[in-house]
């Protein structure tokens, strides 16, 4: 099976920060791809900015290491013509040097859509801006896209939106989370509202919990120093796992128009209960790894990796949300995401009530409550267990057992990375995937409470054993609730 590719508009893309790590892990492989598979036109460019000083041959020398990685099947030609896109300018945030020339090159093809994306660290968001500004580069439906972390709080969130907003519009700003580009993310959405099926089930009254895992094996891996400044919280919990949140738990939108999207995300943040002083060592749990075991080797813990063994700053997190509104009211969201733990798996659980009286005497076996899971990695797919009857004669007896869909096998194809979609969809002008300033600053009103009960506290974070699954007390937060972790290989 193959998929439709719609090409879009011819465009501009500069990218602030091209040769740092996101830029070349993610950012030039994405758009590639993207011209592999013919969804860029030939007379679209891609200007690369950063500090480094570099002729546009050695950028696209850079580009070419970063996309012919060591398994790529690449074609020549369609390499050849992508890196011909490829431009560099050396330019500074806090110099003038480099930035006329930029907009000379940009001034050579006026009235085409122009992107800025931003992968820088966060500090230069407003200075890079207040320099397009000056240049006039922000004018005439220019388009920013800016990376996480959007602030470390709710003041801080706010002047980083302040700044970017002196010279682009709301419209104009895409704050992207890679999260909401997975295909199984958008398959939450055609699930819920595309299917007859699961909406009328889409309720406190048939579903008994929620949880959402965003599990990792590998530890810092050389990012200890910013690490350590922002924590599991911040990187993973504000952001990530309170948009997919909010996916699980939203009303059905009037359409798929990015603001009635996200009117009705925004709806979730501020009908979550908050977590306070008073109740968050009851709610939450927050851990560091130790040494331990990892892929079958010895790894050391966060603390030795950091060399700073006073750090209260937390490697795993998990909580209990409870949304106050009539579709959630006492259906609890347990959250947990962490590094160095048993292994990689981001997901989505939706775990439904028991039937009300079974019909089966006790030869039948158990019944087992129904489950929707939905795998965002490492194998993007949906599962839905059900209860069916053992084949074979003997009477009747029960087997819990899934229903399993993995998007690669089902499609034939690979799913395309996130970045994929979500850099196209800023060339197409389309925000849906994409938070909205009220919605950056509700989520950060949500965690700033937890942040502050946390630092006032004089509880360390929980240890816990690289390779496994966390603090104990992460168990013992779903447990007392008489309930448990889903783990993928059940």
């Amino acid at each position: 099976m193959t998929t439709r590719v719609i090409p879009v508009d011819p465009f501009d893309l500069v990218v602030f920060g091209a040769t740092g790590d996101l830029a070349q892990r993610k950012l030039l492989p994405a758009l590639y791809h993207r011209d592999a598979a013919g969804q860029i036109l030939d007379d679209a460019r891609i200007l690369g900015v950063s500090r480094r000083r570099l002729s546009d041959d050695a950028f696209r020398a850079l580009a070419r290491q970063a996309v012919c990685g060591p398994d790529a099947d690449l074609d020549a030609d369609t390499l050849t013509r992508f890196l011909g896109r490829l431009s560099y300018t050396a330019a500074d945030a806090g110099d003038d040097a480099g930035w006329p020339v930029l907009a000379e090159r940009l001034a050579e093809r006026p009235g085409r859509v122009r992107v800025f994306y931003l992968a820088t660290a966060p500090e230069l968001f407003g200075p890079i801006c207040d320099r397009l500004g000056r240049a006039g580069l922000s004018r005439n439906g220019a388009r920013v896209v800016v990376e996480k972390p959007i602030g470390k709080s709710l003041a801080s969130a706010r002047a980083v939106n302040d700044a970017v907003g002196q010279h682009f519009t709301e419209d104009r700003v895409y704050r992207i989370d890679h999260y909401l580009g997975k295909e199984t993310v958008q398959n939450l959405m055609a699930l819920r509202f595309a299917n007859a099926l699961f909406e009328p089930l889409w309720r406190a009254a048939l579903i008994d919990h929620v949880q959402i895992t965003v599990a990792e094996t590998l530890g810092v891996e050389g990012r200890a120093g910013y690490y350590d400044t922002a924590g599991a919280l911040r990187d993973m919990v504000q952001n990530h796992m309170l948009q997919l949140l909010c996916l699980v738990a939203m009303e059905p939108p009037g359409s798929l128009a990015a603001d009635a999207v996200r009117d009705e995300k925004l709806k979730v943040l501020k009908s979550l209960v908050p977590i306070t002083e008073a109740s968050v060592a009851e709610r939450t749990v927050r851990g560091q790894y130790r040494a331990g075991a990892s892929h079958g080797g010895p790894v050391p813990g966060y603390l030795d990796e950091l060399g700073d063994p006073t750090s209260r700053t937390e490697t795993f997190v998990a909580l209990k949300a409870e949304i106050a509104n009539w579709r959630w009211a006492g259906v609890p969201f347990y959250l947990r995401t962490g590094k160095r733990l048993a292994s990689r798996e981001s997901e989505i659980v939706a775990q439904f009530r028991p039937i009300p009286f079974s019909v089966f005497d006790a030869s039948a076996g158990p019944i087992e409550a129904d489950r929707l899971v939905i795998r965002l990695q490492p194998d993007e797919g949906v599962k839905l267990w059900l209860n069916i009857k053992d084949p074979g004669p003997g009477g009747m007896r029960l087997r819990h057992v899934p229903l399993d869909m993995s998007f690669a096998r089902a499609f034939g194809v690979p799913n395309p990375d996130a970045y994929e979609r979500l850099l196209m969809d800023v060339v197409r002008g389309n925000q849906t995937l994409f938070m909205r300033r009220d919605e950056v600053e509700a989520a950060w009103s949500w965690i700033d409470p937890i942040l502050q009960a946390w630092a006032a506290s004089a509880d360390r974070p929980k240890p816990y054993t690289s390779g496994t699954w966390g603090p104990s007390a992460a168990i013992a937060l779903i447990e007392r609730d008489g309930r448990s972790w889903y783990e993928g290989s059940e």
